[in-house]
């Protein structure tokens, strides 16, 4: 050290924490040591966790890029939207990105966010991504019927987890909302409030969401004991204009539904549009309720009656169940749903006459 350079305090010194020194802390060889903090599931969890306390006392931070070539992760998540979806610049993005940020922080992860303009340049990106080393796997929303990114994933035998199911279900983990089971509450909702007459407005049939929520209306009308009027179902419909498209083909049959349900908010929205045009009044003239629990439904008039989803949660449990499935947990471990959330508001009330 030349006369002019200045000491190193004992902040500096102490301030990398070394594998060595966990491992000398905890007593344990260096080796399990890094696999508790990888993750691995040959460690047991009262390892892992007690691993996990002891970096946090001594501030253990890994360097990234050893880490990646000593385990071949770069220990980032990847994410594709596709800009063409229909709803891909939708508000709930911001709060499904935090979720998913939140949750791979949690395991000292990152996000890797890319976006592409049609299929084969979200084909394309996914392909880039991973030659470039940029993320260990993938969370991929907005599940298919027919989905290239799961043939894709599944083939290659790349880590992924689905915000959405699969009916083909080999090599898939998932985090979904039963957006079934809230079709089906939306219809006994109505029918306890005098309804018999029940439109149903589905999504788009390329969507796997969309073959279980049309089973969740037809259950709900079973369970209330009433008839399916096969002109009351629609299907297809994804945007304000189809539900405004939709909502007309309803409300102008000779005998139209008093209520009707919608498998997205935007497509309830656009049957308001139409509502009012016939000089109907929503809430009384005619009930409507919905799925998403999005803004544009709470500032509607009246508010839309609907089941909202966390997504902010959502992105938290994709974040932390493909963490698992990177670390090597099979996907069929790996499976989870929850319930939305029914928000009761102004566009629901009583029949005002019995069909």
């Amino acid at each position: 050290m030349t006369a002019n350079a200045e000491p190193l305090s004992n902040d500096r010194v102490a301030m990398r924490v070394t594998i060595c020194d966990m491992a000398d802390a905890l007593g344990l060889t260096k080796s399990t040591v890094s696999r508790a903090l990888n993750g691995y599931p040959d460690i047991s969890a009262a390892t892992r966790l007690r691993v996990k306390r002891m970096a946090e006392k001594l501030n253990y931070q890994p360097l990234s890029h050893a880490q990646a070539i000593k385990t071949g992760r770069t220990r980032s998540l990847g994410l594709v939207l596709q800009l063409s979806d229909h709803d891909a610049q939708r508000p709930f993005l911001a709060e499904f990105l935090a979720g998913l940020s939140a949750g791979a922080s949690m395991e000292n992860h990152t996000l890797t966010v890319a976006s592409a303009d049609n299929d084969t340049h979200l084909i394309e990106t996914f392909r880039n991504l991973l030659r470039d080393g940029k993320a260990d796997g993938f969370v991929l929303p907005r599940v298919m019927v027919d989905d290239l990114r799961v043939n894709m994933f599944r083939d290659a035998n790349v880590p992924f987890v689905l915000y959405g199911r699969q009916d083909n279900a080999a090599g898939c983990a998932w985090f979904d909302v039963r957006g079934e089971d809230a079709m089906r509450d939306a219809v006994l909702h109505l029918a306890g409030l005098g309804h018999r007459r029940i439109g149903f407005i589905n999504g788009g049939l390329i969507y796997s969401y969309a073959g279980l929520r049309r089973k969740g209306f037809m259950r709900g009308m079973a369970k209330a004991g009433l008839a399916v009027a096969p002109e009351l179902v629609l299907e297809n419909a994804v945007t304000f204009d189809y539900g405004v498209f939709k909502g007309a083909q309803l409300l102008d049959l000779a005998n139209p539904p008093t209520a009707i349900v919608c498998a997205v908010d935007r497509v309830a929205l656009g049957v308001y549009r139409v509502a009012a045009d016939r000089g109907l009044q929503i809430g009384s003239d005619l009930s409507v309720i919905a799925y998403d629990g999005s803004q544009e439904g709470a500032h509607a008039r009246p508010p839309l009656t609907t089941f909202s989803v966390d997504n902010r949660e959502a992105g938290v449990r994709l974040a932390t169940l493909l963490i698992r499935r990177v670390r090597g947990e099979p996907a069929e471990a790996l499976r989870e749903t929850a319930a939305a959330t029914f928000s009761e508001r102004g566009s629901t009330g009583p029949a005002r006459h019995t069909q």
